[in-house]
């Protein structure tokens, strides 16, 4: 495969990685991080690691894995996965696994933990260049990490441009054998609870094709996933972010995706469970392509979100949030009185950590549907 022409969005080299993490290894909070993921090595111990580390296989497996390994002991309860020989009985082909989208960071990162776990080679990642803005350890750290940089923020023709590059890109990777890929079903976080891929996320995927419809997905190897967290990662800074949405545009600051990031790993997040649907079939894609344009995708998209919401784990949040919205029990064998007054109280601390002008009312039923809407997703399915 030649990357010449896709210098701007592939991910570092081993080269390139070996002299990145040299410059982070002289980060000042380098020692801090040092002593959070490895409390019983020397402060130092990182930055050493890092200056040692001359492969991106080296550095997902001695410290991006153990990285994660610590924020799910930290901050889950449970971790559970299943469907791993789905992928095994693809028998080597690489894939596109299409993932809900839920926290920025860790969504992909702990299927890579799942992969490592299971001896499969960990994916590539398509992630939002708006991550890597305005911070230059921030991109060396997820380009160094098997980040696909994918273009936002441009015009029109611009974007058609770049998702052709992306598209190719993404295309080769996979039928080339160099590895299988990573992509959220829809841009940004789902911040209502409501898993849907969005159509042109698979036109981008087809433009590339250079055969007909059916082949130009099958070659790709989707690959459905659902990742379902009892506590919302974020869930008030989305719930925030719906609620002045209403009424006018919503402007992010330049460190707010960087905040996210943070609170994201740190929150904790009861349990959390992740489910590999089953690849598409070639019997789905020949029944999409039967039907005429944007219906072609449309069929397409269906298959991918029945998969995603069919895996998605339902909680007792869940369960709670749809009988509070809904002021009925329907699913009160569910959960105990007890659980429901701590969830209320959960609720209304949450809601104390946004600015006292926002409506308190609006805001708690935003928050309240982020954990309901995957019930009433599940009971349409």
């Amino acid at each position: 495969m030649d990357l010449a022409e896709y210098t701007d969005i592939a991910p570092f080299t081993d080269e390139e990685t070996s002299a990145a993490l040299t410059r982070l290894s002289n980060h000042p909070n380098t020692p801090w991080v040092s002593r959070t993921i490895f409390p019983d090595k020397p402060a130092n111990f990182l930055a050493e690691l890092l200056r040692s580390i001359h492969t991106v296989d080296q550095f997902q497996q001695v410290v991006m894995s153990k990285a994660v390994e610590w924020v799910i002991a930290k901050t889950v309860r449970n971790f559970s996965y299943c469907g791993v020989e789905k992928l095994k009985a693809l028998d080597g082909k690489k894939f596109l696994a299409m993932s809900n989208h839920r926290d920025i960071i860790l969504d992909p990162a702990i299927f890579q933990v799942i992969l490592i776990k299971n001896h499969i080679p960990e994916t590539q990642i398509c992630v939002g260049d708006n991550l890597l803005k305005n911070n230059k350890s921030v991109e060396l750290l997820i380009r160094s990490n098997r980040m696909i940089k994918v273009i936002r923020g441009i015009s029109a023709r611009e974007l058609y441009l770049s998702s052709q590059i992306l598209s190719r890109y993404i295309r080769e990777t996979i039928t080339s054998g160099t590895a299988s890929v990573w992509i959220a079903q829809r841009q940004g976080r789902t911040k209502d609870g409501i898993d849907i891929t969005e159509q042109g996320l698979l036109k981008m995927v087809d433009m590339s094709g250079k055969e007909d419809f059916v082949k130009n997905f099958m070659e790709v190897n989707i690959v459905p996933l659902s990742i379902s967290y009892e506590y919302e990662p974020c869930d008030i800074l989305k719930a925030r972010e719906l609620l002045i949405s209403r009424t006018q545009k919503y402007v992010k600051t330049e460190t707010e995706d960087l905040e996210s990031i943070m609170m994201g790993i740190k929150q904790p997040k009861g349990n959390v469970h992740l489910e590999i649907g089953d690849p598409l079939t070639e019997e789905e894609i020949t029944e999409a392509s039967l039907c005429d344009k944007n219906d072609r995708y449309q069929k397409i998209r269906h298959a991918v979100d029945r998969r995603v919401i069919r895996g998605y784990k339902l909680w007792k949040t869940n369960y709670m949030a749809y009988d509070i919205v809904n002021g009925e029990g329907k699913y009160a064998s569910e959960y105990t009185p007890e659980e429901m007054e701590a969830f209320k109280a959960y609720i209304d601390g949450q809601l104390g950590k946004v600015e006292p002008e926002l409506n308190r009312e609006d805001l708690r039923d935003i928050l309240l549907h982020i954990y309901s809407n995957p019930v009433l997703s599940k009971e349409q399915l």
